[in-house]
């Protein structure tokens, strides 16, 4: 590809010039076929005897690996308005293999680790870049022990991750303080020191999270009782709907794709800190309330009640939190492309540290992947030839359509769809845009077409 994946790293610096340069060497590889084992990935065992020497090394910081690939995403940051900072939490069952200090996950017997990873993501959901990718595991022998959390400091629990990640989006808000940056969280981001955070900061970035908790207002409510108070949900399913819509929902492992018809509500508000958190101050955010009418009853209908510092006072702004909101599923699916497509959990290697030398090769891996699905869908009126080598295009365009190839390069949007041909895309009329998983087996192929057409194609 023109574009290459080593480009992402561009920047890395490991400390020795030879580290850098296999660290290029080993994410082109392995992004050629993500989905094969590491010793089919790499050419030969001088490359995969040198592939494990880096992931064994001490010296290399996982860290300073995804560092250079933060680069080149806060360059494509630049181009943008708005950008959403999406986090949230996978597991990584690593139960069959485990390494020789593997944690557990939710139990004893279930060995890996969970990843933590922030994503830039554009309204289009066009995936910009990893910010940050965080592992961490349990300690086998405290699973199930009782403990207070409510009494503890925030930064001493496991919740924090949520808060740090907030701060992430903050620092981006203030490096480019032009641009709009929204942190969205799922329910598990439901933590009220981001609220106070948010009203703390000179810079603060935009956020928006999916409530878990049923928060209490200021405001007494007397039908209740003498020392209760009215609660959020309950004070914004009075109010009045602003408006009835269509929602396409996804598919999911717990529900078939299908069209919602939602009643959406939205109400500033101001709430109180939990009981356990008393010393902290009274918070102001908007909540946007969004309710499926006539929906199948199985337990997948939505309910979404949204916070957020976006503005509400329009009908045009409620829909776009909601828009936007529903753009935090492409994190979702760059796990599904991390895990199903990389075959993450496949991969053997004795120790956490090295394990996680390899991912953060992964982790640029699945974000290519993504970047190219959306790109084609955001930009469809670029050349081809801005990502895929003048004999990758042609060799694919050959093979797919039977057709000796243009003289000049195909636009990305009607390239991507030949591309995903290649991975079982069936290309109707009707059909929507390939998603991820035609997108990576078609890559792959198309790297061994454009090797062919160089070394035997017709312009040799």
């Amino acid at each position: 590809m023109t574009d290459t994946i080593g480009d992402e790293l561009r920047t890395i610096d490991l400390g020795d010039k030879r580290l850098n340069d296999r660290a290029r060497e080993l994410v082109e590889s392995l992004a050629a076929n993500p989905e094969a084992s590491i010793n089919s990935a790499l050419n030969g065992w001088d490359e995969t005897l040198a592939g494990y020497r880096f992931f064994d090394n001490s010296a290399v910081e996982p860290e300073a690996i995804l560092s250079a690939h933060v680069d080149a995403t806060h360059r494509r940051i630049e181009s943008q308005d708005v950008v959403l900072v999406v986090q949230d939490t996978t597991e990584l069952d690593f139960t069959a293999h485990p390494t020789k200090d593997a944690g557990s996950l939710n139990t004893p017997k279930r060995r890996g680790f969970y990843d933590h990873t922030h994503l830039a993501l554009t309204p289009e959901k066009l995936c910009l870049g990893v910010l940050q990718a965080d592992f961490f595991d349990r300690d086998p022998q405290t699973l199930g022990k009782a403990k207070d959390y409510d009494a503890i400091p925030i930064e001493q629990k496991e919740s924090y991750r949520w808060l740090a990640g907030y701060r992430l989006a903050c620092q981006l808000a203030e490096k480019f303080d032009d641009k709009q940056i929204i942190s969205v969280a799922d329910r598990e981001g439901d933590i009220y020191e981001i609220f106070v955070e948010q009203q703390r900061r000179e810079t603060p970035a935009d956020f928006l999270v999916r409530a878990q908790a049923d928060r209490s207002l200021t405001e007494k409510d007397a039908e209740a009782g003498p020392y209760s108070y009215k609660k959020v949900r309950k004070e914004v399913a009075r109010s009045e709907c602003r408006i009835v819509r269509q929602l396409e929902l996804p598919a999911t492992p717990k529900r078939k794709a299908r069209t919602a018809s939602v009643e959406v509500r939205a109400i500033p508000v101001t709430v109180k800190p939990p009981l356990s958190r008393g010393e902290l101050p009274a918070v102001q955010y908007n909540v946007v309330s969004v309710e499926e009418v006539g929906g199948p009853g199985d337990g997948t209908d939505i309910q979404w009640l949204l916070i957020t510092t976006l503005p509400i006072d329009t009908t045009g702004s409620v829909l776009r939190v909601i828009e936007l909101y529903a753009a935090r599923w492409a994190i979702e699916v760059y796990f599904r492309v991390f895990k199903t497509g990389c075959r993450v959990e496949e991969i053997q290697l004795e120790t956490n540290d090295r394990l996680r030398r390899c991912l953060m090769l992964y982790k640029i891996i699945g974000w290519r992947v993504m970047y190219l699905t959306f790109l084609g869908r955001a930009c469809p009126e670029l050349s081809c030839e801005v990502v895929f080598a003048k004999a990758e295009w042609k060799s694919v365009y050959k093979i797919v359509n039977k057709k000796t190839p243009p003289k000049k390069p195909p636009r990305l949007g009607d390239f991507l769809p030949l591309v995903a041909q290649l991975g079982g895309y069936n290309r109707r009329a009707n059909d929507p845009p390939p998603g991820p998983q035609a997108i990576w087996v078609g890559l792959r192929r198309t790297v061994d077409f454009g090797l062919a057409w160089d070394a035997f194609g017709p312009d040799t």
